[in-house]
C-alpha cells in the first residue's frame, strides 16, 4: 500500500521541476513510511511512496520496463489478490520477472494486455503508468473505489495523486473553494468524481483515464450490472459462504504481520473467523483489535443508532476464535486534543465534521500500526447486505431521495441549520440533492420480473455500492494510510458484489431479518449471540467532558470574529450552541461544534481560496 501522485506537461519541461514533484511525492510521505522515490523525463514525472507488504526488498517505485520502442514506468497503490494467477499466465507468454511483486504483475500485465489489464485485476489499486511508446498517461482506479486517486486537468496536460494534498503542493494548481463545491460538502450525496476544491476530480471507481496530446479519455471497464438471479436460497447462501471466505482466504497473505479489526458485529465477526480459521491452518495466530472509551461499557447509554456496547461482544468473539486481542482504549481528553482534530483534517483534506468517529479510528489504527502494517476489515457488508436501519425503516425505505438522508439522525439530519442565511439560500440544498437523487437512479437498470418492492429495494442497494460506501471506503482509507496501516476489505470483493446485488431482496431479508443472507452464511462460524446481534454502528463517546472541551474550543474560535469561517456558519447559531449545558450537547448539536472546529483548522492548513455567492 502506497501513495501516488505525477505530472504530465506536454508544453512544459519537468526535468527543471523537479522540487516541485518532490515536494507532491512528500506529501504522501505518511502514505509509504518505507520509502520514496520519482521517475522524471522531459514531459512526464511520477513520484512514490511505499508501505512494503509483499516483496519487501524487491518492490521499489517507480517501476519501469523497457521495450524495443519506448519505455513503460509505473507508480502503483494497492493490492492484487490474484497477482500469482496472473503472474503465471504472463510467464507462459514469455514475461520475465525480476521481483516477487504484485507491482511488476500490473506493469508486464499491461505489456501484454494494455489497458484491459485492470479487467483481470482482483484487489484494490489505483495506478498511474506512463507509456512512452505512445506519448500517453494511463490512470486507472479499482471497480468499487477502496483505493482513492484524484486529477486535475492544466493548460498542457495532468496532474495527479492519491489524496488532494499531492496536486495542492503544485504551484499550478488554484486552491478555490466555490458555492459548487461545498454544496457535496453539505449534501453528503458522494457524487461520483467530486472533489471539495474547484477543478480537481476524482478518478472514478472502475474507470481508466488516459492523457495524452490528444486529451482525455475515460473508459468505464466495470459496472455494477442487473441480471437474473437463478439460484434458490440455499445454493445462494452456500455461495456467499463460498465468495467471501474465499476473499477473505486470498487477502490474508502478507510478507508482514496483519490483525483483524473486531468490532463484535456481524461483518466484523465473520472476517474474523473466516482469517483466524486460515491463518490457523498456516500455523499462525490471529491478532485482533478493538476500540473501546474509558468508562463506555459501564456507563452505556442506548440511543437512536445503538442498542448495546460493542466490549461483550468482542470478548466473546476473541474467545471463540481464540485471537490474541487488544482493546485500545481512549479517554475524552485524548479524543478532544485539538493537535488530533488537526491531524484528522490534514488526512482528510477536508472538514468533514464526524468529529470522534474519525479521531477514535485514527487513534485505533496508530495504536494497531506499532504492531502490524496490515488489517482485515469488515466494511461494506451494511452496504451490500441490507444492514443499515434506513433499509428497513417504511418511511426511508420509501422516500424519493438518498435513504441515509430521509433517515434523520445526527449526521444525515438538517446539515445546513448552522450556515449562514444567505448561504442556505444560495447552496439550495434541497434542490441539489433532489438533482443528485434523478441522476443516480437513472442509472439503476431493472428486470422485467420485479415488483415494486424489490425495484425499489434494488434502487437502494444501487445507490449504496455505487455511492454511500465511497464515502466509508475513503473514511477508513485516510484514518489508515495516515498512520502507514494497510486496511483491506473483503466484502468489497467484485465477484461477492455481483453475486449478491442480483439476490432478490427477499432472500437478503428473509423472515423480516437485516442482513439474513450474510447470517446464515456465517452461522456456523460464529456464537449465536453474534449472529442475532442487530446493527450497531462504529461507536461515539457518551462522555459529557467531550461535549464541554468542544464547546470550550469553539468560544476561543468565537472570539476571533473576522476568522473566514464566519463566512460559512452563522455566529448566533455557533454562539448559541457553545452556551448550551452540555449534558444536551449530542447528536446534531455536538456535530454542528465538530464542523465549527473542523473548518478552523482546515482554513489555517489549506488556505483556500473562497468564492460564494
Amino acid at each position: 500500500m502506497c501513495g501516488i501522485t505525477g505530472w504530465v506537461a506536454f508544453d512544459t519541461d519537468l526535468t527543471e521541476e523537479v522540487p516541485v514533484i518532490e515536494a507532491m511525492t512528500k506529501t504522501l510521505s505518511d502514505r509509504g513510511p518505507d520509502a520514496g522515490g520519482t521517475w522524471i523525463r522531459t514531459h512526464v514525472a511520477l513520484g512514490h511512496r511505499r508501505l512494503a507488504v509483499i516483496d519487501l526488498p524487491g518492490g521499489a517505485q517507480p517501476m519501469e520496463a523497457r521495450t524495443p520502442s519506448g519505455t513503460v514506468a509505473l507508480t502503483f497503490s494497492g493490492e492484487i489478490y490474484n497477482f500469482q494467477g496472473l503472474r503465471a499466465a504472463l510467464e507462459g507468454s514469455g514475461h520475465r520477472f525480476a521481483t516477487r511483486s504484485d507491482t511488476e504483475v500490473v506493469l508486464r500485465g499491461y505489456l501484454e494486455w494494455g489497458e484491459a489489464v485492470a479487467e483481470r485485476l482482483n484487489g484494490m489499486y489505483a495506478f498511474g503508468l506512463w507509456d512512452e511508446r505512445h506519448g500517453k498517461l494511463v490512470l486507472v482506479r479499482d471497480r468499487v473505489g477502496v483505493k482513492p486517486l484524484y486529477y486535475h486537468r492544466t493548460s498542457d496536460g495532468l496532474l495527479f495523486g492519491s489524496e488532494p494534498k499531492a496536486i495542492l503542493a503544485n504551484p499550478r494548481f488554484a486552491r478555490v473553494v466555490d458555492t459548487g463545491c461545498l454544496r457535496e460538502l453539505t449534501g453528503f450525496t458522494k457524487a461520483p468524481g467530486w472533489s471539495l476544491w474547484k477543478d480537481m476530480h476524482e478518478v472514478e471507481p472502475g474507470t481508466v483515464v488516459t492523457v495524452s496530446r490528444a486529451g482525455i479519455r475515460h473508459h468505464t471497464y466495470w459496472r455494477l450490472e442487473t441480471m437474473p438471479h437463478t439460484d434458490d436460497l440455499p445454493a445462494t447462501v452456500e455461495k456467499v459462504g463460498a465468495l467471501f471466505g474465499e476473499a477473505v482466504r486470498r487477502q490474508t497473505v502478507s510478507d508482514v504481520p496483519q490483525c483483524v479489526l473486531l468490532s463484535g458485529g456481524l461483518d466484523s465477526s465473520a472476517v474474523t473467523a473466516v482469517a483466524a480459521a486460515e491463518l490457523r491452518d498456516r500455523g499462525e495466530k490471529t491478532r485482533t483489535f478493538s476500540v473501546d472509551f474509558a468508562g463506555y461499557e459501564e456507563n452505556f447509554r442506548p440511543d437512536e443508532l445503538r442498542e448495546t456496547p460493542d466490549s461483550p461482544f468482542v470478548r466473546e468473539v476473541a474467545a471463540h476464535v481464540g485471537s490474541m486481542h487488544r482493546d485500545i482504549v481512549l479517554d475524552s481528553r485524548a479524543l478532544a486534543d485539538p493537535a488530533l482534530r488537526r491531524a484528522v483534517v490534514a488526512a482528510r483534506d477536508m472538514p468533514i465534521g464526524l468529529g470522534d468517529i474519525d479521531s477514535s479510528m485514527y487513534l485505533l489504527f496508530q495504536a494497531i500500526r506499532a504492531e502490524c502494517t496490515v488489517a482485515l476489515s469488515g466494511e461494506f457488508a451494511d452496504e451490500l447486505f441490507g444492514g443499515y436501519a434506513w433499509f428497513h425503516h417504511p418511511a426511508a425505505r420509501e422516500a424519493d431521495t438518498f435513504p441515509w438522508l430521509a433517515f434523520s439522525n445526527a449526521y444525515t439530519g438538517d446539515r445546513t441549520e448552522m450556515l449562514r442565511p444567505e448561504l442556505r439560500r444560495e447552496l439550495d440544498i434541497g434542490a441539489y440533492v433532489a438533482d443528485e437523487y434523478r441522476t443516480a437512479v437513472a442509472a439503476v437498470d431493472h428486470l422485467d420480473t420485479e415488483d415494486e418492492l424489490e425495484r425499489r429495494m434494488r434502487r437502494s442497494s444501487h445507490l449504496h455500492v455505487t455511492r454511500l460506501v465511497r464515502a466509508m471506503l475513503d473514511r477508513k482509507d485516510r484514518m489508515s494510510m495516515a498512520v502507514g496501516l494497510e486496511v483491506r476489505v473483503p466484502f468489497a470483493d467484485h465477484r461477492l458484489i455481483e453475486y449478491v446485488y442480483n439476490t432478490p431482496w427477499s432472500m437478503k431479508a428473509d423472515g423480516g431479518r437485516e442482513k439474513s443472507l450474510l447470517r446464515g452464511a456465517v452461522a456456523d462460524l460464529l456464537p449465536r449471540s453474534v449472529t442475532e446481534r442487530v446493527k450497531s454502528p462504529y461507536p461515539s463517546t457518551q462522555d459529557t467532558r467531550y461535549a464541554e472541551s468542544l464547546q470550550r474550543q469553539v468560544n476561543d474560535v468565537l472570539a476571533e470574529a473576522g476568522h473566514p469561517l464566519f463566512e460559512i456558519f452563522d455566529a448566533t447559531w455557533v454562539r448559541g450552541a457553545a452556551a448550551q449545558d452540555p449534558d444536551v450537547v449530542t447528536g446534531r448539536l455536538r456535530t454542528g461544534l465538530e464542523r465549527v472546529l473542523d473548518l478552523y483548522h482546515w482554513f489555517d492548513l489549506y488556505r483556500p481560496e473562497l468564492r460564494l455567492g
